[in-house]
């Protein structure tokens, strides 16, 4: 059985002109749009189930977005930041240049030189061996896999990178060169060509 019904949310004129322009516009990121979309139906009236509804979501997403409006009414931040993903707990861990490029020359090197007895690095040997030799205090394997993607370094290749195949030496270049145009043909065929002759 559906819970009472809520009351319409507020939203002042400035705001509705502000959510419109976020549906309408092009650029704005779907989810942003969507947000927008259920704070402009909750305004006027709908219920969480008619706004699932028509939206073709959860009521629990309609819901929520609902509590955060009104838990961000009172602030003076501009509606495309109230409808934003909230700031994630545990930021991502970051690594200076120098430690990155210490990573990729790692990569780079045979795993036999660190007494890895492997054909190729592996995300996971490669984190590990940041870790015990200190470059880094942590990191995770996937992170490593993204940095070597970004990168576009591959270190099952490297090998190949680093001594590629020789070349086939090519023959040398011939004496002869290209004969002018502008001079008459010599030989034995020379007598049957006509040439112009100058006045």
């Amino acid at each position: 059985m559906p819970g009472p019904a809520l009351p319409a949310l507020i939203v002042s004129e400035t705001e509705r002109h502000e959510l419109e322009q976020l549906v309408k516009r092009p650029s704005t990121p779907q989810q942003l749009a969507l947000r927008a979309q259920i704070i402009l139906r909750a305004s006027d009236g709908e219920s969480q189930g008619q706004i699932a509804r028509e939206l073709g979501i959860g009521e629990q997403t309609s819901r929520c977005w609902r509590r955060r409006w009104q838990a961000q009414q009172a602030s003076e931040l501009p509606v495309a930041k109230r409808l934003a993903d909230a700031p994630r707990s545990g930021a991502p861990a970051t690594f200076t240049l120098e430690q990155i490029t210490q990573l990729y020359a790692l990569a780079c090197a045979p795993p036999e030189q660190y007494g890895r007895p492997l054909s190729h690095w592996t995300p996971r040997e490669l984190a590990d061996e940041l870790v015990k030799q200190g470059i880094v205090e942590r990191i995770s394997s996937r992170h490593v896999g993204r940095l070597l993607a970004e990168a576009e370094l591959k270190p099952h290749q490297s090998r190949y990178w680093l001594h590629p195949p020789r070349t086939p030496t090519l023959p040398p270049k011939s004496p002869i060169s290209a004969r002018s145009t502008n001079r008459p043909p010599s030989g034995p065929n020379a007598a049957s060509t006509p040439t112009a002759s100058m006045k």
